[in-house]
């Protein structure tokens, strides 16, 4: 029984530490003041070669979350909508896409901070080509959309109904939105599924207690994934059921409030104009955790 035991132990000792030893950095953190709790921004960029290039001046997000995890009260998982029209440190008002772009993670975590009033405490960044690795890991998904699509720009093919997916079918259904009737919330919709679907494997029975399946998907989200500065495996771990807990069934998920979907501005173009009437209060629910378990929030007022 001990030397099972120091097998174990010893096993998990080099996991560990080849583990420590692949994660993939960057410069994210505004080092604002904390604040209570603990809040996530979780990123999708269009990097696909490599992420010395992704948080360059010039690269996009195609997915920003913010998870919180209050002191109290339900988890929430907020997709802010890529085009959203949000004031930029230092910079006009813009698609909050743009402070990727302008500034790589450093200015998108402030502009962020900036309209959430919480201090990011995890920065993690994911390349469209992780999204399909991260899936292929698990061994596919179940994904659910009722429309049949044929959408040549994401590539997207899809009869209505539930189906299992593999990595590539899984990126396209991510990021989908031209024939999505709801557009950039449909999207942030499926995107939230995707994530979920991956969590929920990942976490599973069958994949924490499988070793050859754990090491392959540890490889795969190392590889797909960039964090913040200072970041360790303890935290990736906690990261990681923290997300399982945004998804689960008494989490709060949505957007922020939105007056506007096709809000246009000069030299901009068309964005979303988030509700500035009703998302302090929005923000304020999130923080302190006051949300109706497992309710929709936000939204198209």
């Amino acid at each position: 029984m001990l030397v099972v035991l120091l097998l174990v132990v010893g096993s998990l000792v080099w996991f560990a530490a080849w583990a420590s030893g692949r994660i993939q950095h960057v410069e994210a953190l505004s080092g604002a003041p904390d604040t209570p709790g603990r809040t996530y921004l979780i990123v999708g960029s269009d990097s696909r070669e490599g992420w010395a290039e992704s948080t360059v001046e010039g690269a996009r997000t195609d997915t920003i979350m913010l998870l919180h995890v209050p002191e109290s009260g339900p988890t929430a998982l907020v997709s802010i909508p890529r085009d959203s029209y949000v004031p930029i440190p230092d910079h006009q008002d813009n698609k909050i896409n743009a402070a990727f772009s302008l500034g790589g993670a450093p200015l998108l975590v402030e502009t962020v901070e900036d309209l959430s009033g919480l201090t990011v405490d995890l920065y993690l960044e994911i390349g469209f080509t992780g999204v399909a690795d991260m899936v292929d890991a698990v061994g596919g998904v179940e994904l659910c959309y009722d429309r049949d699509v044929d959408d040549p720009k994401s590539q997207m093919e899809w009869t209505a109904g539930c189906h299992e997916a593999d990595g590539e079918t899984a990126l396209a259904f991510s990021r989908m939105r031209y024939s999505d009737p709801l557009g950039d919330i449909g999207r942030t919709q499926r995107q939230r599924q995707v994530v979920s679907a991956v969590a929920s494997e990942a976490l599973a029975p069958g994949t924490l207690l499988n070793p050859f399946r754990m090491v392959a998907l540890t490889s795969a989200g190392l590889d797909a994934f960039a964090v913040s500065e200072g970041s360790g495996v303890v935290d990736l771990a906690r990261a990681a059921f923290d997300i399982r807990g945004g998804l689960a069934g008494d989490a709060v998920t949505g957007t922020p409030p939105i007056r506007n979907m096709g809000y246009s501005v000069a030299g901009v173009g068309s964005t979303v104009l988030l509700d500035p009437d009703t998302s302090p209060a929005f923000w304020e629910a999130v923080a302190e955790g006051t949300f109706e378990p497992g309710s929709e929030i936000g939204g198209l007022e």
